[in-house]
């Protein structure tokens, strides 16, 4: 274990020393929310990529492989379907739209009322982004370093924390790169064919394997459409999802960089699941389907190799858990506190939402403090992938179609956004507490009446003013009032000046 330890320290090092690269770079708001609008192709597929495969894709994808065979990648192949569509379809327009959050794209299509209850839920959303994300990296330093459950989360949260607060999105980008190529060697290149070879090969897997494993669909297809509706379309408005959008330097890198991300994740979503077959041919009766990763990791590899796959892991989770903090801080500080202190009391020095210039003390002080508020909660919390589930729910049924129908329908309108989320966000919640929490029933439901309360008010009620709809024109067309005239000129030696 001594080489394993010393894989993971050095890993560990290495995000701490990016951190502090990034600081130097951060100098404004646009640098450290967005990193400049500056990542190139091969930066922005990198980020992209380690941010919508969290450890639910890495840990979960194995043990969905595991119960239900080659099915089991239905989950993360939703992700990879949604991340294709966003990219191919909408990423070139919310990138030339210059906005830090989607609350300020719904500001800008509809009228600031929009901005805030959006802001809320969405609030909500990534902060349990981050907790999960917290307790998940945590399991594995309590099983490295044989530490109490509380001190593991404090390690691996400081760790997060410090080079996001640090850095910004510069030194979160950085750790992506690194922990999307070790997640790509620990777990594609090494652990994949390993795990395949040690079960005997493919032949012996498909003998030996229970009845049904082979087949797509065993899942149930009740299941599958679940995973699209919430994942596939959660990727759609997400504000994790969407920041990294933000940090494009051009249209046409959000879209094919984007597009490389999406099918990176159907990859990886096949690997998964074709680990957790492996798992379960050699080990065919574990307790919980979720030590399925960790048995093939711990039998299977050999020392060093072992750290490198762990840090693959790890480098998934604290990837998602970095990208969900400084979406949550963005919006909390942007769309909650910074709105709701202009309606309480005005002041002629607040920033205008989605200005480019600025310090950034205290977004900082933002992402700190979530930071901290993040730990506490995954200490106190056992399992909250109940609350994630609502979470999701709430998203996917509240937003989904104000953020869609803004972008392809003129005709909708603030009261059809308003009515749309009130209407999908109530039944959600309604059929969670007639269905329980876990129900497919409250996003089915819930987006049916987003829907139907989206274009019917919108129908019956005045079209928005047209000073608006050529405002919200302009911004799609990549006109923006303060957009500065080197905007889209790289700095000279920096990674997007060289094409990166």
């Amino acid at each position: 274990m001594a080489v394993d330890y010393l894989v993971m320290t050095a890993y560990l090092l290495g995000l701490v020393g990016a951190g502090w690269w990034g600081r130097r770079r951060a100098a404004s708001r646009s640098e450290f929310l967005v990193a400049g609008r500056r990542l190139g192709p091969l930066m922005y597929t990198g980020t992209m990529a380690a941010i919508v495969l969290g450890g639910a894709s890495t840990v979960g994808g194995v043990a969905l492989g595991y119960s239900y065979g080659i099915s089991g990648a239905a989950m993360v192949l939703a992700i990879g379907l949604g991340l294709l569509a966003l990219s191919i379809f909408f990423s070139a327009r919310i990138a030339r739209l210059r906005v830090y959050t989607v609350a300020e794209m719904l500001s800008l299509r509809y009228g600031d009322a929009a901005s805030v209850i959006s802001g809320v839920v969405m609030w909500m959303y990534t902060l349990m982004l981050v907790v999960t994300s917290t307790i998940a990296y945590a399991s594995v330093f309590d099983v490295l370093f044989d530490v109490p459950r509380w001190a593991a989360i404090v390690i691996g949260g400081t760790i997060v924390v410090g080079y996001s607060v640090l850095g910004g999105m510069w030194s979160i980008t950085l750790t992506d790169m690194v922990q999307f190529v070790v997640q790509s060697v620990g777990v594609l290149l090494l652990l994949l064919p390993i795990a395949v070879v040690k079960a005997g090969g493919f032949a012996a897997m498909a003998d030996r394997l229970p009845h049904g494993y082979l087949s797509p669909a065993s899942i149930g297809g009740q299941t599958i459409l679940t995973y699209v509706l919430i994942y596939s379309f959660g990727m759609l408005i997400g504000q994790d999802i969407w920041q990294r959008v933000f940090t494009a330097r051009s249209d046409r890198v959000a879209a094919w960089g984007g597009t490389a991300a999406g099918a990176y994740c159907l990859v990886y979503a096949v690997a998964g699941a074709v680990i957790g077959m492996a798992t379960k041919t050699l080990h065919p009766r574990l307790a919980d389907a979720d030590q399925a990763f960790a048995a093939i990791v711990q039998h299977a590899l050999p020392a060093g190799v072992k750290g490198l796959v762990l840090a693959a892991a790890l480098s998934a989770m604290m990837s998602t858990a970095s990208g969900a903090l400084i979406a949550s801080a963005t919006v909390a500080h942007h769309d909650v506190w910074v709105r709701l202190r202009r309606l309480v009391r005005p002041r002629s020095g607040d920033p205008a939402p989605g200005e480019e210039s600025g310090g950034v003390a205290a977004d900082r002080v933002a992402v700190a403090v979530l930071g901290v508020v993040s730990m506490a909660l995954a200490c106190l919390l056992g399992d909250v992938i109940a609350a994630l589930t609502v979470a999701y729910d709430l998203l996917v049924g509240g937003l989904l179609i104000p953020v869609l129908g803004g972008l392809v329908w003129r005709r909708g309108n603030l009261q059809g956004a308003l009515a749309s989320m009130v209407a999908g966000g109530g039944t959600v919640i309604a059929f969670m507490v007639s269905d329980g929490l876990l129900a497919n029933e409250p996003i089915y439901y819930g987006l049916l009446a987003g829907l139907v309360a989206y274009v019917v008010v919108s129908l019956a009620t005045r079209p928005t003013e047209e000073a608006v709809v050529d405002a919200w024109r302009r911004r799609l067309a990549g006109e923006h009032p303060d957009r500065p005239a080197t905007a889209e000129r790289p700095a000279a030696g920096s990674p997007a000046a060289a094409g990166v």
